[in-house]
């Protein structure tokens, strides 16, 4: 299993700084050499031949080796991702960043070794032995805080039988409706901070913007992180409604999507449900909410369409049952994941 721990650096910011323009002229380098061969028509560069491009650069950089290793990889790598044939210039407005390889980083108890220089770190949770692998890399935030992301290499947990499962409906009052326990109410962060954050940008107040911008992520990441992590110990399994988060961001919604953060949570749940042996699963949400849970009809007393919004409990004109909107919905999506695990149907 690949983890990535992540520390903020409380030493040789100045230096990170440093290495960090570095970096990026070693990548605007990849980036001029892939024009070169679009423009004389040859092979594209692979990052095995940007490696031989940059041999010998280490010592005239100031710059270790791995690093420019790391990057002429990495810079390949994104313009194949991206299916473009070149990326953009990194300058002065770019984030710090600092790739490097998993070999030439080294722990020192609660701080680590790397290029010659010993880095302090706020040592915030233990890092578990295993391999540090390629890809770690020391990053900077919006507000010039730098931390060391480091992926490491764990063993995988068992995997636990399917006898707990819980199905989640996505709401934006309610964050998430569990088919068995309490309601996730949404914090509305984004809200909260609106008034101040008003304020600042009348004033033009760049430091304050940022410093609101980056406390109110930082309050719905560890909102994100405590809810899901609660979810994933006390489930086996767990299904989760596939609600199509980035096309209800480009409508009236989308301040209240993007201040929920569904997708974020999603993720959280998916790879700490496989850290603590549950099993994850995703579904098609569609009809989930008109399906009447317990006798598996779709009734004429449903709510229906855009009007039935506004109706959150209806009781099934087939057998009786009266149901919470949600609740109703989070049911029939345990019972569709439920269905694709014993089936055996690959899953995230």
């Amino acid at each position: 299993m690949i983890l990535v721990y992540r520390f903020r650096v409380k030493s040789k910011n100045g230096l990170l700084d440093l290495q960090a323009r570095k970096v990026n002229f070693v990548w605007n380098y990849c980036n001029d050499r892939q024009k070169d061969a679009l423009r004389f028509e040859r092979p594209w560069l692979t990052g095995f031949d940007l490696n031989k491009l940059t041999t010998g650069s280490s010592k005239e950089l100031e710059l270790h080796s791995g690093v420019i290793n790391a990057v002429c990889e990495q810079f390949a790598k994104s313009r194949t991702q991206h299916r473009r044939a070149y990326l953009r210039y990194r300058g002065r407005k770019s984030l710090g960043w600092i790739p490097f390889k998993g070999r030439d980083l080294h722990r020192e108890g609660n701080a680590f070794r790397f290029a010659g220089n010993t880095l302090r770190v706020f040592y915030s949770r233990p890092l578990p032995e295993g391999k540090i692998k390629d890809g770690s890399c020391f990053a900077q935030d919006s507000r010039g805080n730098w931390f060391l992301n480091i992926v490491i290499e764990v063993a995988e947990p068992p995997v636990r039988p399917l006898d707990h499962g819980v199905g989640i409906d996505l709401g934006l009052k309610d964050l998430a409706t569990p088919s068995e326990g309490e309601k996730i109410p949404a914090q509305g962060f984004y809200r909260e901070a609106e008034a101040a954050l008003a304020v600042a940008q009348r004033a033009h107040k760049r430091r304050r913007i940022k410093a609101i911008q980056a406390r109110t992520a930082r309050r719905r990441l560890d909102f994100l992180h405590k809810s899901s992590v609660e979810l994933a110990r006390a489930f086996d399994h767990i299904a989760v409604g596939n609600v199509n988060a980035s096309g209800l961001a480009q409508t009236s919604l989308a301040k209240s999507v993007l201040d929920t953060g569904w997708s974020s949570f999603r993720k959280m749940l998916a790879y700490k449900a496989m850290r603590h042996g549950a099993r994850y699963v995703e579904v098609d949400e569609r009809f989930t909410t008109q399906t009447c849970s317990n006798c598996g009809a779709l009734p004429d007393s449903r709510p229906k369409g855009i009007a039935g919004l506004g109706i959150r409990e209806w009781e099934c004109s087939g057998c009786g049952a009266v149901h919470d909107r949600d609740r109703n919905a989070a049911l029939n999506i345990l019972r569709r994941g439920r269905a694709t695990l014993e089936a055996g149907i690959p899953v995230l």
